[in-house]
């Protein structure tokens, strides 16, 4: 399957700035079934982009804008394949909680079983971990769908019911919010039971038969869990899904604080609005990859080093002549 996102970006301020620092985590990870073909990064006023990979993989492009705007958009497009996985079994035997134990005891996974900025693990959460009956039994996966069914019951998508800097326990008290909410509460339930579990930003293709809680025109969360012999299997909280060919992974991360979509400051004293359009389409194959790679630069060489080639390309020839007779 190949999908066409558009992300768009503005932020509008009350009056000029004099400067704009900002990071930018768009471009669709290229791993496992997932394949970034294609991405564009552009920023009005138009600005030197640069880019570096965080410790998890992540492409991060940053760039500054020095000079007086009163507003900054960002554009980004990408081309994606993405390859359905496996089905995943309904269930894992018993014995694999002793092989999660055994792969996490080196400390490989740390950063994903500890409490992170936004997946804390508050009395507010241990109440609804004792509502939903959350320990340790039958096999890993098993409870993890069950998880994520629990979570997606317990709480109800309201948009703009939160922030991106909510504290997981507003979600908790009204029992509202929306996909990041839904992603750090089963993040923190599931990291009290020992296995690893991570934040992924990214997007997801709507279709009106799926009849998905999230917005069509905005990004998406959800989380991945490790499990034996399975490797990252992605959960989707706030629609009650397994993560398929329709997730779309941007970045990974302990919590939403380390993957924000766009990160950054600016100088001055103004207020700013911000405004995010996303548009996720399914797309004809792109041309063959040969087609794809960059056109090869030529270095023109001069009039002996070119004699002198054709010579040893004749020589060559006449050898190949002879073998065959």
């Amino acid at each position: 399957m190949y999908y066409s996102i558009r992300h768009v970006t503005r932020f509008r301020y009350s009056m000029p700035i004099s400067a704009s620092i900002m990071e930018v985590r768009m471009r669709p990870r290229t791993e496992g079934l997932q394949r970034c073909l294609d991405f564009q990064l552009r920023t009005s006023p138009r600005s030197q982009i640069m880019s570096y990979r965080d410790y998890l993989g992540n492409t991060v492009h940053h760039f500054d804008i020095p000079g007086l705007h009163t507003h900054l958009t960002i554009t980004a497009e990408a081309l994606v394949e993405l390859t359905p996985p496996s089905p995943i079994p309904e269930a894992l035997e018993p014995t694999a909680w002793a092989a999660l134990d055994a792969l996490t005891r080196d400390g490989g996974f740390y950063d994903m079983l500890m409490p992170s900025h936004f997946a804390q693990p508050t009395r507010r959460l241990q109440d609804l971990a004792h509502e939903l009956h959350i320990e340790r039994r039958d096999d890993p996966l098993s409870l993890l769908r069950e998880i994520n069914s629990a979570v997606y019951y317990a709480f109800a998508y309201v948009s703009q019911s939160t922030q991106v800097d909510s504290p997981i326990d507003d979600a908790l008290r009204t029992r509202q919010g929306v996909c990041q909410d839904f992603s750090h509460v089963m993040i923190a339930l599931v990291r009290t039971l020992g296995i690893p579990c991570r934040y992924v930003s990214g997007y997801l293709f709507h279709r009106v038969e799926d009849h998905d809680r999230s917005e069509e025109d905005a990004t998406h969360a959800w989380v991945e869990a490790f499990l034996p012999d399975l490797g990252w299997v992605g959960f989707d909280p706030t629609n009650n899904l397994i993560a398929s060919e329709r997730h779309i992974r941007t970045a990974v991360g302990r919590d939403y604080a380390d993957v924000p979509p766009t990160r950054g400051v600016f100088k001055g004293d103004a207020r700013s609005e911000l405004e995010v359009a996303v548009q996720v389409m399914p797309t004809e194959a792109p041309p063959l990859e040969e087609e794809l790679l960059p056109p090869v630069d030529w270095t023109p060489i001069d009039t002996e080093e070119a004699d002198l080639l054709k010579k040893q390309q004749q020589e060559q020839q006449d050898q190949q002549q002879q073998q065959q007779q």
